[in-house]
């Protein structure tokens, strides 16, 4: 029996997936940007600029994107091992979620902000992150994808009303209308600028009406 239980021995939790080796360079320069010499920051050059694994768009090494696509597909299937319990609830990550957008932006933020709890000295922010992040992002999931791919992935149901929003009419329609408010805008611009119009009184002054100085 001892060896039976050996043989089947398993950890009672698995560890939070560690992203790859171009991955782990993108986080460094990111914190050499903050806090590395002023010789270091200069050859890193614009912060803003450097990759953020958190934004995958950001990202436009094709190896450092191949390593977050990796990493975020580990830690979906982490979390879906570690985290849900009852499958029908609607609480599992879809396998489809590349397919999904917005899994994609938030996912990348929930494994940035699990990767960032677990090297803080202390548990406050993984409380956070059990408190706050996973549920709401399980809440989010839970709301837009409803039961749509529960077996099999879905097509996007909102396609025909994108198809509308982006169509020659459409945005004719909104271009119109910011033109008009921009035309509104130099008008009232005109109006401020233009110089007051001052008013004759009885007695042969003149006075400023908005402001009611008398001349």
């Amino acid at each position: 029996m001892a060896g039976e239980q050996a043989t089947h021995a398993s950890p009672l939790v698995a560890g939070f997936p560690a992203p790859g080796s171009r991955v782990q360079k993108a986080y460094h320069h990111l914190w050499e940007a903050q806090n590395g010499s002023e010789e270091r920051k200069k050859k890193l050059g614009n912060p803003a600029n450097l990759p953020r694994p958190w934004d995958p768009t950001t990202c436009l090494d094709r190896g450092l994107r191949w390593e977050v696509w990796l990493w975020l597909d580990q830690v979906a299937e982490w979390i879906n091992t570690e985290y849900v319990w009852e499958g029908s609830g609607g609480g599992c990550i879809p396998h489809c979620w590349p397919l999904h957008p917005h899994l994609v932006h938030e996912l990348a933020v929930v494994a940035d902000q699990r990767r960032r709890a677990g090297h803080a000295p202390t548990s406050d922010v993984l409380e956070n992150w059990h408190r706050y992040v996973l549920p709401g992002f399980v809440d989010r999931m839970r709301q837009r994808l409803k039961q749509s791919c529960d077996d099999e992935h879905q097509t996007w149901p909102s396609r025909s009303r994108y198809t509308r929003h982006t169509s020659e009419e459409a945005s004719a329609q909104r271009l119109r209308a910011f033109e008009s408010d921009l035309f509104a805008l130099a008008h009232d611009e005109d109006v401020r600028s233009a110089p007051h119009q001052l008013t004759l009184l009885d007695g042969g002054d003149l006075i400023d009406p908005s402001t009611g100085e008398v001349f």
